[in-house]
């Protein structure tokens, strides 16, 4: 018997999300089961459990788009008992059961080793934000875009993707500007390594189709008008990756940046992305984000406090990552 998150759907469609204690027998059918340790809380667990949104695409669910833990059967010989893994996507918690609980079935091809001297607690203090973070990172790179070539603005900088691309980007050497609606976390942004800070109101409403040429690339987490800004003050050439929509998933923008300056604007897809792809983001990951950063950007909590803390999370009330611990 093992705790999990567990969602249903009423009959007037809303989602009741509560914590129950399922049997192995409740688990969906799965090459691997792994005993997780340790998952995390997403923007996209908050609006699955809220129902603000519907991210869920069957009932009943157990919510959590990654987790790690231990493998204690597997059917594929890639794993064995006592292989420490890490998932992250490929549905988890939208269509098929996730990581929110003690324990979860899963395809062999959607698993990672977990990389040399990461622990389960380190690997889901990162979690599927700062990986997506490690993609966009990648993404800058694969386009071109040195160190020198001038400031990189990360938009939604206190969430989890934005405040872990900082640290990334600052260590690799490049000049840092965080996009945030709370001024109040400038010591936070600037112990990250943003070297600069603007308001998120700058860039939130609706803006000219061409701006002052600002940023030499940016990662974008925020979507709507704010990305659609951000690709109007880009610099001749730049780069934007885009990989979330805490905004909007609209985006209200014209041609003129990419057709006048010649922008680019290259999306990063989290979910489904090629496992080769994932291994070199873990092993970065790995080698490349101190440990000190990671602590001091994560809280850690139950999983039953999850249930309180989605929506503050929704409300843009949370700093940075939410560890949650199976054994708390």
């Amino acid at each position: 018997m093992f705790p999990a998150l567990y969602l249903t759907r009423a009959e007037d469609g809303a989602t009741r999300a509560e914590l129950r204690t399922l049997s192995q027998s409740d688990l969906p059918e799965g090459e691997v089961l792994v005993r997780v340790s340790h998952s995390t809380l997403n923007y996209k667990d908050a609006l699955a459990i809220t129902g603000r949104s519907p991210v869920v695409r069957s009932f009943p669910m157990v919510p959590g788009i990654d987790f790690a833990g231990t493998v204690e059967r597997s059917s594929d010989p890639r794993f064995a008992p006592g292989d420490a893994v890490v998932l992250n996507g490929w549905g988890a918690g939208e269509t098929r059961w996730g990581g929110l609980a003690g324990y979860a079935t899963t395809r062999a091809d959607w698993l990672v080793p977990l990389p040399a001297g990461m622990t389960a607690q380190k690997a889901m203090s990162i979690g599927t934000a700062g990986y997506t973070a490690m993609l966009c990172v990648m993404t800058l790179e694969a386009h071109g875009v040195q160190p020198d070539a001038g400031p990189v603005l990360v938009t939604g900088a206190n969430g989890g993707v934005g405040s872990i691309a900082i640290a990334l980007l600052s260590r690799l050497g490049y000049m840092v500007t965080a996009s945030t609606g709370r001024p109040e976390e400038a010591e936070h942004l600037h112990a990250l390594g943003a070297s600069g800070i603007v308001d998120r109101a700058a860039l939130s409403s609706a803006g000219k189709p061409l701006q002052k040429e600002n940023w030499a690339a940016a990662i974008d987490a925020v979507g709507s008008h704010t990305l659609a800004n951000v690709l109007a003050s880009t610099r001749y050439g730049g780069v934007v990756a885009a990989c979330g929509l805490a905004q909007g998933m609209d985006l209200p923008a014209t041609v003129a940046p990419f057709i006048l300056r010649g922008v680019t604007l290259a999306g990063v897809d989290s979910v489904y992305a090629p496992l080769e792809r994932r291994h070199t983001a873990w092993q970065r990951l790995a080698a490349e984000l101190p440990i000190e950063v990671i602590e001091r950007n994560t809280r850690v909590i139950g999983l039953g406090d999850a249930l309180t803390m989605a929506p503050h999370l929704l409300d843009g009330r949370v700093r940075g990552r939410v560890l949650v611990d199976m054994n708390r």
